[in-house]
């Protein structure tokens, strides 16, 4: 820990005079407007929120500290999360030495597969992973600081301490899920000599003599990582983190956002829909029986998955980058023949069709496919893997905001009585 805590200790400083006097120069100037229909309509787009670990510009996709995702595909877990603390890639020492920090830390005690034990066998494998999460509150290093007194400058110390601990942890919970709810055997314990990914990858337990598929969930790993803070995950573990709930309180809840159908839930959706349009067709459709499926969905008032986004008004580079990884290693399997093929023709079907404000792929158009082509097809396992990454995102930025003293998130409430009195 010593080498990032070090690199953070160095620019903490800096990062809080700039705030203190960005608020002191312009800290009553307005940066965005709310209309009633943003106030019922979940706030989207209203700017309220600072995070510094990412954004996601409409035309551009994921920056991650401004470097665009597509030029970081080539990197590791570890190389992220620490670019997503510090503002700055590692160099081969520092990468390393995280690795092997995260690896001293990856026992996850006893008393977590007990609990996990005890839950009924059909539990959902997201529900598995976040109470193995809270059960480990105990273990927070923070909660104990806090209750035996520390200054506030330094809250972010042993948050740092709890955000390692449990980014190790996680992959060895996550994969002793898997093999717990899908009986897949006894668990695999992480080995010292591996990467964060290469461990989670092993732990899995997917034959993998070439070392593609633990390849394959390096990149996954990558470019699920963080959002900006506004997605309901991020969201939610701020929001928590914000009442100064230690780590293992506040991801649980971010997870348990996750969870949900209208977050987390979308790369298994996508990869329903491609295979549903596969047993239909026994396989590859033509361009005209793929533009008639397109067309049918939409007419049957329901979307295609994967296709447009809450943001992006360009293809997610994400996407990208799982489609060059496909069309690379496997280019012949048919369902990688189908997303590749889907890309080349809803988009046109979308753009005729008019309601979408965005006809090009998100992240989940391609992800799922290549999850399901090496192996790993028990759908309800895909949000955890989803979890496992975005544990990255969450803690650097619970990091973060406890080294900038960000306080307790309390925005105000209205009622509908009082907006129709502002427009009678």
């Amino acid at each position: 820990m010593a080498k990032l805590q070090n690199a953070l200790a160095k620019k903490i400083p800096d990062w809080r005079n700039e705030i203190r006097a960005l608020v002191k120069k312009h800290g009553g100037k307005k940066i965005s407007d709310v209309t009633v229909m943003q106030a019922y309509g979940g706030m989207r787009g209203v700017k309220g929120m600072i995070c510094d670990t990412s954004e996601v510009p409409p035309d551009k996709g994921l920056l991650v500290r401004n470097i665009p995702i597509g030029e970081l595909t080539d990197k590791t877990p570890e190389d992220i999360f620490y670019l997503l603390c510090t503002g700055e890639l590692p160099n081969a020492r520092d990468r390393k030495a995280l690795t092997e920090e995260l690896a001293s830390r990856a026992k996850v005690p006893s008393y977590v597969w007990k609990v996990l034990e005890a839950m009924p066998a059909n539990s959902h494998p997201m529900c598995m992973l976040d109470t193995a999460i809270l059960a480990m509150q105990r273990e927070s290093k923070f909660a104990k600081a806090y209750a035996a007194g520390m200054s506030k400058m330094d809250y972010w110390k042993p948050t740092l301490e709890d955000s390692l601990d449990l980014l190790a942890k996680i992959p060895v919970i996550a994969a002793g899920v898997y093999r717990m709810r899908f009986r897949k055997g006894k668990r695999i314990s992480p080995r010292k000599d591996l990467s964060w990914a290469e461990n989670y990858a092993r732990m899995l337990g997917v034959p993998d003599k070439s070392g593609e598929f633990a390849d394959c969930m390096r990149l996954y790993l990558v470019l699920h990582c963080d959002h900006e803070g506004g997605n309901v995950s991020a969201h939610t573990c701020h929001l928590v983190g914000s009442a100064l709930s230690d780590a293992y309180y506040a991801v649980s809840a971010g997870l348990n956002g996750l969870a949900g159908p209208l977050h987390g839930l979308a790369n298994q959706e996508c990869l329903k829909w491609v295979l549903e349009l596969k047993k239909q067709f026994r396989g590859v459709p033509t361009d005209e029986q793929l533009r008639k499926f397109a067309w049918d969905t939409l007419n049957s008032g329901k979307v295609i998955p994967g296709y447009g986004h809450a943001v992006l008004r360009v293809t997610d580079p994400r996407f990208t980058a799982f489609r060059a990884f496909g069309m690379k290693h496997f280019p012949d399997d048919p369902v990688m023949k189908l997303v590749d093929k889907i890309y080349t023709i809803v988009p046109g079907v979308l753009k005729e069709h008019g309601k979408a404000k965005n006809p090009w792929p998100n992240v989940d158009a391609g992800s799922g496919a290549l999850l399901y082509h090496y192996g790993l097809r028990e759908f309800s396992y895909y949000t955890v893997l989803f979890s496992v990454s975005r544990a990255m995102g969450m803690l650097s930025q619970l990091i973060i905001n406890r080294a900038m003293g960000s306080p307790i998130e309390r925005p105000k409430s209205v009622t509908t009585a009082w907006v129709k009195s502002q427009f009678k």
